[in-house]
């Protein structure tokens, strides 16, 4: 790619970063008051352990499978 290409690229992604910045903006007065808390939900802990275990032994198992053949 020549240079002045790249210098063409270069200058539209910072004129792009600059209207994402410009977009983004604070706000000028204190913040909104927080919502009504969400539902309580169900703890996930233990699903996942188990989900994680069983995929820890079945990445092993391929593993090894492919190593074999």
């Amino acid at each position: 790619m020549r240079i002045q290409n790249k210098n063409i690229i270069a200058s539209i992604l910072f004129v792009l970063i600059s209207f994402v910045c410009i977009g983004q903006g604070g706000t000028t007065g204190p913040p909104p008051p927080a919502g009504p808390p969400g539902p309580p939900g169900l703890p996930i802990d233990g699903a996942t352990t188990i989900a994680v275990i069983a995929g820890l032994f079945y990445g092993i198992k391929k593993t090894l499978k492919h190593y074999k053949d």
